[in-house]
């Protein structure tokens, strides 16, 4: 495991003691207030718990070495965890909102006193789980996920703190319900995105926010290059890259081959950050086989066409 694998494990680690500290203040709070609104967060804070350890899990996976059936690791894994998060998540917040439809149409008290103070429990826990994962959250979809879990129960923990100020002074348990509903919808957005982020990926689309003319025209661009084609771009991971590509060489390039790899491989990682790549020069001028540059970092094997270089 790397020192940035290690480094995030050890604030999964921190941001899952957390969220159990928050899930047993509320359930056990939900119970006694009889707070539907506190319960629906307990609910949400139980998957997210869940979703931190899948999170940890694939992070672990991930560390894991290339083997001769998995060439490009357990990358993977991480991606499929978050597509279960959303998965559980998006089910979770259905049962949300068929629970607090029943709550409309006869609302119970609720102890708002207690559900305050536990609300504020739980809106600290969880503001300190999103400090911990922050950091990673942008650049790493598995982080990106996880915290997604934590801020929305955050904020489900504010709107439990307004329901309770609320319902303090005024009686009007009918705003538990209405809490609930907004939890549930609350969830059901989040859980959607990272749905459609997983499902991408796992789908080997290219990267969001990756225009693939953009990527071709810079392959162009490099001095030696006629043209290309069979471009592909796709996702392993939510940090992981990958392109393959046939490169046609211009004229005259055919003794420059080792170069030009290395300016297509410059342009590719300066520009769109893409390190795992399959390149294939062709000239049609050449009586020999292709240049083809394996996935692995920087490992090529040349092949020159008939010439000796």
């Amino acid at each position: 495991m790397t020192t940035l694998d290690s480094h995030i494990s050890g604030k999964f680690k921190i941001a899952i003691a957390l969220t159990a500290v928050t899930l047993v203040a509320e359930v056990a709070g939900g119970l006694w207030t009889n707070s539907l609104a506190l319960l629906s967060d307990a609910a949400h804070v139980f998957l997210d718990l869940f979703a931190l350890i899948l999170s940890l899990a694939a992070v672990q996976l991930a560390a894991l070495p290339t083997s001769e059936r998995h060439t490009y690791g357990f990358h993977r894994s991480e991606v499929f965890a978050s597509f279960i998060n959303g998965l559980t998540v998006f089910l979770m917040g259905i049962g949300i909102l068929y629970e607090a439809w029943g709550r409309f149409a006869a609302p119970e008290p609720v102890k708002s006193g207690p559900m305050l103070l536990i609300a504020v429990i739980g809106l600290v826990m969880n503001l300190l789980a999103a400090k911990t994962l922050h950091s990673h959250s942008h650049d790493d979809l598995n982080v990106k996920s996880a915290f997604l879990h934590v801020v929305g129960d955050a904020a489900a923990s504010v709107g439990v703190i307004i329901g309770g100020i609320v319902m303090y002074y005024t009686g009007w348990y009918l705003l538990d319900a209405l809490l609930s509903a907004a939890i549930g919808l609350l969830i059901l957005a989040g859980a959607g995105r990272v749905l459609r982020d997983s499902v991408h990926i796992l789908m080997e689309g290219a990267p969001r926010g990756l225009d693939l003319a953009e990527v071709a025209a810079a392959i162009r661009a490099v001095e030696g290059v006629q043209d290309l084609h069979h471009l592909n771009v796709w996702s392993v991971c939510s940090h992981i890259t990958a392109l393959s590509v046939h490169v046609e060489i211009a004229a005259g390039y055919d003794d420059r081959r080792s170069d030009l790899l290395h300016r297509v491989e410059h342009a590719l990682e300066h520009r769109f950050h893409i390190t795992h790549t399959t390149i294939q020069l062709e000239c049609s001028d050449c009586n020999g086989g292709p240049l083809i540059k394996p996935l692995q970092h920087r490992q090529r094997q040349e092949a020159c066409c008939g010439h000796d270089h």
